[in-house]
């Protein structure tokens, strides 16, 4: 969703079609990047709405500005979704598995051209299938968070990129393959797998115990003067020694690989402790140490994230008319 306002995005979903069925974060996220990439995107959402649009209206608006909102009541009405689905190029839905067969909507009522991609908690076999979660528990499952438990992520992690980019990601696979055979295809997302997929190549271990989860001292966060966050992630040799040159302890250089971590790391931070950030980035700008802040949200907004294009979110069923028209449907009183 970020990306630099110098370069301008390419746009290869171009006139491809997207119904959206999903709820919460995972789904309006994939969506919003599919938009991004071109398509057109449309939310099927329910007389009251995406729970997005009440639980976190901010999330909400700058995840869906640029989309059309359809009001479809599935359990009453699942045939203008139905219909929206004959049209798509892509569906996305993220019920628990056979829900939305059970509401009309499953692959078999997509198109046959379409990618129907499922963003779901476990999959849709084994005994975790139905499982109730939210990113938070799928993380636990995935073994995501052993390392820094009872601390919490602080990005949802399982939904945005085992789930949301990885949707993507096989969507985009998928239409390619449809551009080659013409067929459409069945993709199921896990965000538990996805999310175990992310750290399962530390299973076989690792050279030190928690290497980036706070195990080395040229890998954290440090405090600066002024309350704020440095980030050191100066994992080679070169990094960490020149790091030492700067800040003026040339002495801890040599230390970067003693087994007591911490010793070292209440060395590096008493040293960080003497200046405010600023100054710390100041001296250190231009030299190949590699720090930084801990910017704000709003602070690293303002360098680094999307121009404003002008797209506002849709009002709650805002276009449910003007497909209907288009569809085909009559209009209800």
């Amino acid at each position: 969703m970020i990306r630099s306002a110098a370069v301008q995005p390419a746009r290869p979903l171009e006139g491809l079609l997207v119904v959206d069925l999903t709820r919460y974060l995972p789904g309006a996220f994939a969506g919003c990047e599919l938009r991004r990439l071109g398509a057109r995107v449309v939310r099927v959402e329910a007389p009251d709405g995406d729970p997005l649009r009440t639980g976190a209206p901010a999330w909400h608006d700058a995840l869906t500005a640029g989309a059309q909102s359809v009001v479809c009541d599935l359990r009453a009405e699942p045939g203008l979704a139905q219909a929206l689905m004959r049209r798509a190029d892509v569906v996305l839905e993220g019920f628990r598995p056979g829900v939305a067969d059970r509401l009309g909507v499953g692959p078999e009522s997509a198109a046959e051209r379409a990618v129907y991609c499922s963003i779901t908690g476990f999959g849709v076999e084994g005994r975790h299938a139905a499982r109730a979660g939210h990113d938070l528990n799928y993380l636990g499952w995935a073994g995501a968070l052993a390392d820094t438990t009872p601390s919490l992520p602080p990005v949802q992690i399982a939904d945005l990129a085992a789930g949301s980019l990885a949707a993507v990601n096989e969507i985009l696979a998928a239409l390619l393959a449809r551009a080659r055979d013409g067929h459409g295809r069945r993709v199921v997302v896990s965000m538990t797998h996805g999310s175990h997929r992310l750290v399962s190549h530390r299973l076989g271990g690792e050279p030190v115990p928690r290497l980036l989860t706070g195990g080395l001292a040229r890998y954290r966060p440090y405090r600066c003067a002024d309350g704020r966050w440095l980030t050191v992630a100066a994992l080679e040799t070169a990094f960490f020694e020149r790091l030492c040159t700067v800040i003026g302890r040339p002495d801890l250089g040599p230390r970067q690989f003693d087994a007591a971590q911490d010793e070292l790391a209440a060395e590096l931070a008493a040293v960080f402790a003497e200046r405010p950030l600023q100054e710390w980035l100041e001296l250190c700008d231009g030299e190949d140490v590699c720090v930084g802040p801990v910017s704000t949200i709003a602070e690293a907004a303002s360098e680094f994230g999307t121009p404003d294009e002008g797209a506002e979110p849709p009002r709650l069923g805002e276009h449910t008319e003007a497909w209907r028209r288009e569809l085909g449907l009559l209009t209800s009183e």
